[in-house]
Order: C-alpha cells, then sequence, then structure tokens
C-alpha cells in the first residue's frame, strides 16, 4: 500500500539507532514513554581500527542496531530525544539517522495511522517533499568474513567507519544455480554513512573487490538519509 503518493498525505520514516549496547536499552525506555510500537534490536559491531580503538582506550566496538518505524512527526521529536538524552555525538556513544518509507503493508500502515498526530498537534512541516541530505546510507551483504575487506575498498574513498550485522540467507536455489551464483548462508551487512558526494566511489570500490565476481559474493546498495545526528556533534 502506498504511503507518500503526493504531498497531502503523511510521510512514515525508519528511525535507525546505532549506539553501544548500554545507551539502546536507555533507549528503550524512551520508545516506551513516546508510545513507539514497533521496535527491533540487532547486535552489532563497529568496524573501527585496533589502532584507533588503542588510542580512544576501548577494549571493543560492540553495536547495537535498534530500527522502529514512526510517522516523520514523532520521528523527528524521537531523534531530538535520543540527541539529548543519550548524547549521541560525544565519543563511544552512537548514531541515528531516518530514512523515508516508500510503502508498506496494510497492518503495518493502520498501526502508525493511530499514533499518528492529530492535525491540530502537527506542525504541518512531515508533508512529502523530495529529500536533498548530504549522507546517505551504503549496505554491502557480503559473505560471511568478508566485512573487513568491504571498509578496506570504503576508506580509501571517504567512509569514516561501519557496522556489521550478520545476517542469514533465504531464497530460492533453484534461480541461484539458473544464474550460476553461489553465495554462503551466512552473511554479513555492512551499514556504512557516508557524504553523497563519496556514495558512488565508495559503491565502486566495494563492488570492484567484493562484488558479485568475487570470493566475497557481496551486493552494494543504498539508501537516502533524511535526518542524521551523532556525526557532527563531535
Amino acid at each position: 500500500m502506498k504511503v507518500t503518493t503526493n504531498n497531502q498525505k503523511p510521510v512514515f520514516q525508519m528511525l535507525f539507532l546505532i549506539a553501544t549496547p548500554k545507551l539502546v536499552h536507555k533507549a528503550e525506555a524512551l520508545y516506551k514513554e513516546g508510545m513507539v510500537p514497533v521496535q527491533y534490536v540487532v547486535h552489532a559491531q563497529g568496524t573501527a581500527s585496533s589502532e584507533i580503538m588503542d588510542m580512544l582506550g576501548l577494549g571493543g566496538v560492540e553495536k547495537d542496531l535498534m530500527l522502529s518505524m514512526l510517522p516523520k512527526e514523532l520521528a523527528d521529536k524521537m531523534l531530538k530525544k535520543l540527541r539529548n538524552t543519550l548524547h549521541l555525538g560525544m565519543p563511544n556513544t552512537g548514531i541515528a539517522f531516518t530514512v523515508t518509507m516508500s510503502s508498506c503493508s496494510g497492518h503495518m500502515l493502520r498501526l502508525m495511522e493511530s499514533i499518528q498526530p492529530k492535525d491540530e498537534e502537527r506542525s504541518g512541516r512531515d508533508e512529502w517533499k523530495d529529500m536533498d541530505n548530504q549522507y546517505r546510507a551504503i549496505m554491502a551483504i557480503v559473505n560471511q568474513g568478508f566485512s573487513e575487506e568491504v571498509m578496506n575498498a570504503a576508506r580509501p574513498m571517504g567512509a569514516t567507519g561501519g557496522t556489521v550485522f550478520h545476517s542469514r540467507r533465504i531464497g530460492s536455489e533453484e534461480a541461484m544455480k539458473f544464474w550460476n551464483i553461489s553465495i554462503q548462508q551466512e552473511r554479513e551487512v555492512v551499514l556504512i554513512l557516508a557524504k553523497k558526494e563519496n556514495k558512488k566511489s565508495i559503491m565502486q570500490a566495494i563492488n570492484k573487490e567484493c562484488g558479485m565476481q568475487s570470493r566475497a559474493n557481496g551486493i552494494v546498495l543504498s539508501l537516502p538519509v533524511d535526518e542524521l545526528i551523532g556525526m557532527n556533534e563531535a
């Protein structure tokens, strides 16, 4: 079902929070207070080099990724709460960003509409428009064990860091055989926040080193980021 077919309909967004497990736990209380109905948490890890970790005096780069879906008006408010309460942007904290959804299932749409602010409570600024912000979310999906190769390719092109979480491929074996593709079931997803002007070169570098014709069997895609906190504040 289409959510944003014209500029009169409200916008719904996916809100990503990537932070330390302790801060994500604090965020859960904020989400509960804000009546956020849908939350998913995935355990992940950062990709900072060992030299950087030693310099900062940190023993690990454990992260959690929390994903939720909200009307834009509430997503904007939640971003402000996350920034003020979790102090995102300070060392060893995390980042949060939103991506506009183009569609969703009917049940999810009704759920988000139920928490949509009433007309008199809305600022009127959450109507759809062509977002053209300066950051992009790049996702590289590769065979297990190749996340370091992804970052080695991305860093010279302007990537400052990323977050890795594990996944498992499910799909048609017949289709894989037809296209002569051999991909491990266990996969790694590398999420990189990059400036818009660096997106193309980063994606090309990753595809060259870790694309479908490599042992990593990688797939690279990008998403436009609407709002981002935690990268410019530091």
